[in-house]
């Protein structure tokens, strides 16, 4: 026994399945149950009242009458029966004491029913006998084959996914929203359309006025809300309607989170629903194949059924070779159920027709509609749904079965494929969750005063970003679909824009709006067709920054794939992070004004620079990563040039320094991070350095000319292989910052503390000192000591007279500290020994502003018995 728990879902996946059953299938279901029921009546007859009954013949008379009436039944031992004519007289009446007249046959009842049974099996044709039970079985066969293609183990798993995605988008009330506001945009659309003739025929205004007042309204009959396929349009003519500004309509009901999460699920569920359904058409095929093998099915069965009509007949003459136990050899036999079987067999073969017409109906609507593509023709009327993509496959297939049935369904499905009945569901969820104040609390203020605002990995663009009017800086990462529409002219103040793998739409009036107000820009991307072509047409950018790859391919000549720059008219800065092989051509449209280029080659090298011979007006020049090994001829070219970056590159000479002479603004030179092994002295003729960066090279001495740079401001030299400092240093009395960290010196000169007073900066750590001379007391504005990892054994006291040192000034071992006397620990140590008491490894930090523009992290590691 079954249980109802057991047998429900049987019967719910069978109402479920009526969805996808057309008409044609739902009269062939009836027929089919139809035959079966004449077939289980036939076999209950058969079974209950099948019987023969025999009458021997009169030997005498059958030689008599040998050649009249043969039998009509077909069958060679069958002949006619004859009876014995019995003279009766007409005026004989009732007479019970009668003597009883007619033929004796001398049988007894045995032997009646034994003659019964044997012309039963001998005289009837098979028809007679086993056509009920072949119905049956012919009837049960057309019923299991005609919903194979929903039980199919390929192919169920695929409906019910599709029958349960169905029943949810049904459910969904954001279906029955947006049906609404597609109907509602699509009467405004008709109504503006109307207005518009109208007002191109004024004669026909009063006629074309009273046929619009009499809108009919109708409502959707499963969902309560206005259905979609009807027009809709209350007061039309009294007031015109007026679409809002934003997506969403004034009178959409906004869905709650709960309803709108679950709304997203669907839109994802149905999207891999159709990835997944796309990809083969088992459905169709197994439909198709379905379809075949029941119509084959009808034309065998027709084909030897008719033939069988003829073999139905009520009289049969029987011959059962036993006249040693009947004593007779021929009986006349009548079969009881003929007459019925017959009509049931005409029945069931008309049923059966019926069926085969239906079955080559439905073969003919295969092949002849295009079953593995749909096209939503009827539903993309709506106007704010227009976007419909066309399926394949199963999918479209299960599409065109669900529309036989009913449209409605499918245009209930239709708002869950609809890329813009997305894009409007995101658009709600942003508003929700992405509001005014929400958007507020997460702007900050950086150190230049600007508030900032960023966002990441968001659909797309929440409408309240368009309302903060204050903004200046805004970065966008990793947002699918962000458009800036009309609205952003509201943000008044922005000013930056920061876009890091965001390909960005802009409308015409929000490009308008950048055009003149954006002046940063900064662009992320991984190719360069991913730049948006709006950057080009920015006339009024001061700054762009573009970080990605911006070569393409096909060698040296081709290596930029951005574009022409010439409407950049006003770009200042540019920064280029990317793997170049040329100094792009395209950079001298920009010539005139820019004056800071900085290009990040990400270890590619820069094979060719003579593009910088044009940018004459050039005041700072940032070729990193480029692998260059000697310095660019092309930099002879640059007579404005004020700062020059040349760190982490190959350069193993710099013998051509000297061509640098005539660079006479030339204020900063940068070389860190590269492979120099000798300083030339061709470095004295560049007068105005007052910045030398050669961190990180290979340099083992300093030319005497090094130190004839009278104003020369910051000397970084860490992480060489320095073993003396020469005593020439006396000679840069304007140093403040000196950086000999990571090198091998033992000592260090007295001219050193004697006579460039004004140092504030001094590293020497990671060298092998053994002392530090006490003129150090001489450099009253040195704020910043490093003395970590040496040689030293103690500290002297003449620390204490650097008044800049106190606070965290001072960077050296615990242990080191403690050698100093306690009143310069105290001194050292003074604005952070609030209670007199410090733990082993305490760190202080303090920025301090010795001298503007330098600022510094001063730390000291102290530790106070």
């Amino acid at each position: 026994m079954f249980s109802l728990s057991e047998l429900a879902p049987l019967n719910q996946h069978q109402n479920r399945s009526k969805l996808l059953k057309p008409w044609w299938e739902v009269f062939m279901d009836y027929l089919v149950v139809l035959m079966l029921m004449t077939s289980v009546l036939a076999c209950t007859e058969q079974l209950s009242r099948d019987r023969v009954v025999c009458i021997p013949l009169d030997p005498h008379a059958n030689t008599n009458n040998s050649g009249h009436n043969h039998s009509k039944s077909g069958n060679v031992e069958l002949s006619p029966s004859s009876k014995p004519p019995i003279d009766l007289p007409h005026n004989i009446g009732p007479n019970l004491h009668s003597a009883p007249r007619g033929r004796r046959t001398h049988l007894v009842y045995q032997q009646y029913i034994y003659v019964s049974q044997v012309c039963y099996h001998k005289a009837l044709p098979l028809c007679s006998r086993f056509f009920p039970y072949m119905a049956l079985l012919q009837s049960l066969v057309l019923v299991a084959s005609g919903s194979f293609w929903l039980h199919f183990p390929h192919t169920s798993s695929r409906i019910e996914q599709f029958l349960a995605i169905l029943a949810k988008c049904c459910e969904s009330p954001w279906t029955s929203q947006a049906l609404s506001h597609a109907a509602r945009q699509e009467s405004i659309q008709e109504t503006v359309e109307e207005e518009g003739r109208r007002a191109c025929r004024p004669s026909t205004c009063l006629t074309s006025a009273s046929s619009t007042v009499t809108h009919t309204r109708h409502s959707s009959i499963d969902s309560g809300t206005d259905s979609p396929l009807l027009k809709r349009s209350d007061s039309a003519f009294a007031t015109p309607p007026s679409p809002c500004p934003s997506t969403l309509s004034c009178n959409s009901t906004i869905l709650d989170k709960s309803d709108g999460e679950q709304a997203r699920a669907l839109f994802e569920r149905v999207r891999k629903f159709r990835s997944h359904c796309e990809s083969s058409s088992v459905i169709c095929k197994v439909y198709l194949a379905q379809t075949i093998f029941k119509l084959l099915m009808v034309t065998l069965i027709v084909s030897y059924t008719i033939p069988l009509l003829g073999s139905l007949s009520f009289n049969h003459t029987c011959r059962p070779e036993e006249k040693a136990l009947v004593g007779y050899t021929t009986f006349e036999c009548i079969h009881v159920l003929s007459s019925l079987l017959r009509k049931l067999l005409v029945a069931y073969l008309t049923l059966l027709g019926l069926y085969g017409l239906l079955n080559f109906y439905t073969l003919s609507w295969i092949l002849s509609s295009s079953l593995q593509q749909y096209s939503f023709h009827s539903l993309k009327e709506l106007c704010s749904l227009r976007d419909v993509p066309d399926l394949r496959n199963d999918l479209a297939f299960l599409i065109h079965m669900l529309d036989q049935y009913d449209p409605l369904l499918v245009q209930r499905l239709f708002v869950f494929l609809s890329p813009v009945s997305e894009s409007r569901l995101l658009e709600e969820s942003l508003e929700r969750r992405w509001g005014e104040e929400k958007l507020n609390a997460m702007i900050n203020v950086d150190a230049d005063g600007c508030s900032r605002l960023q966002l990441v990995a968001l659909p797309r663009l929440p409408p309240a970003l368009f309302t903060l009017s204050q903004l200046q800086v805004l970065k966008l990462e990793l947002i699918t679909d962000a458009r800036f529409t009309a609205q952003v002219t509201k943000m008044t103040s922005l000013r930056e824009l920061h876009l890091y793998h965001c390909t960005a739409a802009v409308d015409p009036s929000a490009l308008a709006f950048f055009q003149e107000h954006l002046e940063v820009l900064q662009l992320t991307f991984t190719q360069a067709s991913e730049i948006p072509s709006w950057v080009l047409s920015l006339r009024g950018l001061h700054e762009l920054h573009l970080s990605g790859r911006l070569s393409s391919e096909g060698g040296v000549g081709r290596s930029w794939a951005l574009g022409s720059l010439r409407q950049l008219r006003h770009l200042r800065v540019l920064v280029i992070r990317g793997t170049l092989q040329r100094i792009p051509g395209e950079l001298c449209e920009v010539a005139g004004s820019l004056v800071r280029l900085e290009i990040h080659n990400e270890g590619t090298r820069l094979l060719v620079l003579t593009g910088l011979k044009r940018m004459v007006d050039l005041t700072e020049l940032h070729l990193q990563d480029c692998q260059l090994e000697r310095l660019p001829s092309a930099l002879l070219a640059l007579t404005n040039l004020r700062v020059l970056d040349l760190q982490h590159n190959n350069l193993r000479t710099l013998e051509e320094l000297l061509s640098l002479a005539h660079l006479r603004r030339l204020s900063c030179l940068r070389l860190a991070y590269n492979r120099v092994l000798a300083l030339p002295a061709s470095v004295g003729v560049l007068r105005g350095l007052e910045l030398l960066d050669l961190s990180n090279n290979q340099l083992q001495s300093l030319p005497p000319p090094l130190f004839t740079l009278r104003h020369l401001r910051r000397l970084l030299l860490a992480g060489n292989l320095l073993e003396e400092l020469p005593a020439e240093v006396k000679a840069l009395q304007l140093l403040t910052e000196l950086d000999l960290s990571g090198n091998r010196l033992e000592r260090l000169p007295s001219e050193l503390f004697s006579c460039c007073l004004e140092l504030r900066i001094l590293n020497m750590a990671h060298n092998s000192l053994s002392s530090l001379p006490r003129e150090i007391a001489a450099l009253s504005q040195l704020c910043r000591l490093d003395l970590r990892s040496n040689n030293l054994e103690e500290l002297p006291a003449e620390l204490g007279c650097c008044s800049g040192l106190h606070g965290g000034g001072l960077l050296v071992e615990n242990w080191l500290f403690l050698s100093l006397p306690p009143h310069v620990r105290d001194f050292l140590s003074r604005s952070y020994t609030s209670d007199g008491a410090h733990t082993e490894g305490v760190r202080f930090y303090r920025p301090l502003q010795c001298n503007k523009p330098y600022s510094v992290m001063i730390s000291v590691d102290l530790h106070v018995s």
